[in-house]
């Protein structure tokens, strides 16, 4: 197998430290000092990457600032091609990548490869679907407003941004790289990656195959570091046009930082799953378990509350009780289905929202068991509003179960959430499933399934909390565009066909 840092990759590696990508080359920085990842699994460091300085930032700006211009002048067809390119090395390379994922977020193996399978499908469909999109144009015509005539002709199209800041976050730090980069640069922008510490590893691998397509030097950065140097330099430096983040409180913190730049921000969630007394119970345990326990509830959109019917609550309780004893506890590389979380301190966090739990009489369906950042699935029933776990999203596999008495009440429960992600409804009733969806203040409603966000071309977006605007690929294109008119002035009014 591929090993990390070999091979094609062998140049991004200095001695013991990943380097930085800037101006077309790995470097290593100037600060001479380096930032530690740790492997969840072992609990010590497993890489190294550069501590990069304010001034290398600056210079990562003045190049992406010169390189966005020529780019804006290479035609559309060209950047999809090499956007396609991309694609395939990603896919082509797709072991190393992987192994980064297993030694530096615990990510099963098996997930780990079909999250880089899916980033390179992304990005193609990202190439065509930019091709169609931004290739088409508007013309209006003056005579539809009272009081004109038929002279003026205003064209309007979408232009670039300028220089684009992507900041993914730890538990996809390739795919929601690549759903910021793709769209980025398809639309003839510059891009700045700034990747979350856990994570870095397995990004520097991806844009070093954005690299061995043949981009443009100085269009692509990718810089590393502790986020007190350079994370507000980053996003307050006034050479960024946009910035698109995904993560969770540091994000309301960026947008009263920022400048007038539009913000696509996707900020965690505590997805609802709500269900009904006529649901199929089969279907809705495996969802729960799924929903909340895969890659050990580190997803935004991973089901954070069960709102169930009190009448049908013991069946499907038990239903997911014996589906979690099934589940594989263990270290990613054996593909477990449970792997330690990210951090010591996620895992403290994930704690105390249990022993906060069982003080206020919270029902145990496990024992509550921890070794190190791994933590055994839990399900906690019995939960009651003045529990912090009916509210905080632990980011873990423990998951809350309230038994509610109406639908209503489990309608009142999701509204109240700070957050709005997504939320999910099981019922036969298409009826009901409707009106409950319209109900819930969430950015997606999933009728009978768990949430989730992909396929990748689908709207993804977040109400209150959850974030700022709409990602999707589509959405993701036309965010990191403005609108540009020209106005033709006819001397006297034309029509035709007249």
């Amino acid at each position: 197998m591929a090993l990390a840092g070999t091979g094609v990759f062998a140049e991004i590696l200095d001695g013991e430290v990943y380097r930085y990508y800037a101006d077309g080359e790995w470097r290593s920085s100037a600060s001479g000092k380096s930032v530690a990842i740790v492997n969840p699994t072992t609990r010590k460091t497993q890489y190294r990457v550069q501590a990069c300085t304010q001034e290398e930032v600056n210079k990562v700006m003045d190049a992406a600032k010169v390189a966005q211009k020529a780019w804006a002048r290479t035609p559309l067809w060209k950047r999809a091609e090499l956007l396609h390119k991309a694609a395939a090395i990603l896919k082509e390379h797709k072991a190393p990548i992987a192994e980064c994922l297993v030694k530096e977020i615990a990510k099963p193996a098996k997930d780990a490869v079909s999250e880089v399978v899916r980033s390179g499908d992304l990005v193609s469909y990202t190439a065509e679907e930019g091709v169609r999109i931004l290739g088409e144009g508007k013309l209006l015509v003056s005579d539809s407003f009272p009081g004109n005539e038929r002279n003026k002709y205003c064209l309007s199209s979408k232009i670039p941004l300028g220089v684009v800041l992507a900041i993914p976050p730890f538990n996809y730090p390739v795919n929601l790289a690549v759903s910021k980069i793709g769209p980025a640069l398809i639309a003839g922008n510059a891009l700045v990656l700034k990747p979350p510490t856990q994570g870095a590893v397995a990004a520097l691998h991806m844009v070093h195959c954005f690299h061995l397509a043949g981009f443009p030097k100085g269009l692509i950065s990718c810089v590393t570091g502790k986020g007190s140097e350079i994370g507000d330099f980053l996003t307050m430096h006034p050479g960024v046009n946009c910035i698109s983040f995904t993560g969770g409180d540091t994000g309301i913190a960026i947008s009263k930082k920022a400048g007038m730049v539009p913000l696509q921000m996707e900020l965690g969630g505590k997805d609802a799953c709500i269900v009904l007394e006529d649901a199929d119970l089969d279907l809705v345990a495996g969802n729960i378990v799924k929903g909340g326990f895969s890659y050990s509830g580190q997803r935004c959109t991973a089901v954070k509350v069960v709102l169930i019917m009190e009448s049908i609550a013991d069946a499907v309780v038990q239903k997911v009780n014996a589906k979690l004893a099934k589940l594989k506890v263990g270290p990613p590389e054996d593909d477990s289905d449970i792997t330690p979380v990210v951090t010591e301190s996620s895992a403290n966090f994930i704690e105390g929202l249990v022993m906060d739990a069982k003080e206020k009489g919270a029902t145990f369906c496990q024992e509550y068991r921890r070794e190190g950042n791994l933590i055994w699935p839990l399900l906690l029933d019995h939960v009651r509003p003045d529990m912090r776990i009916a509210w905080e999203e632990p980011f873990g596999p423990v998951l809350p179960v309230i038994r509610i008495n109406s639908v209503e009440e489990g309608i009142h429960h999701c509204n109240a959430s700070n957050f709005g992600l997504q939320g999910c409804i099981f019922t036969r009733d298409i009826n009901k499933a409707i009106l409950i969806s319209d109900a819930m203040e969430t950015g997606t409603v999933q009728i009978n399934s768990a949430p989730a966000r992909g396929p990748d071309h689908f709207p993804f977006q977040g109400l209150k909390d959850s974030g700022i605007g709409s990602q999707g690929i589509t959405n993701s294109i036309n965010m990191m565009t403005k609108v540009k008119s020209t106005v033709i002035n006819l001397p006297s009014p034309s029509y035709t066909m007249g």
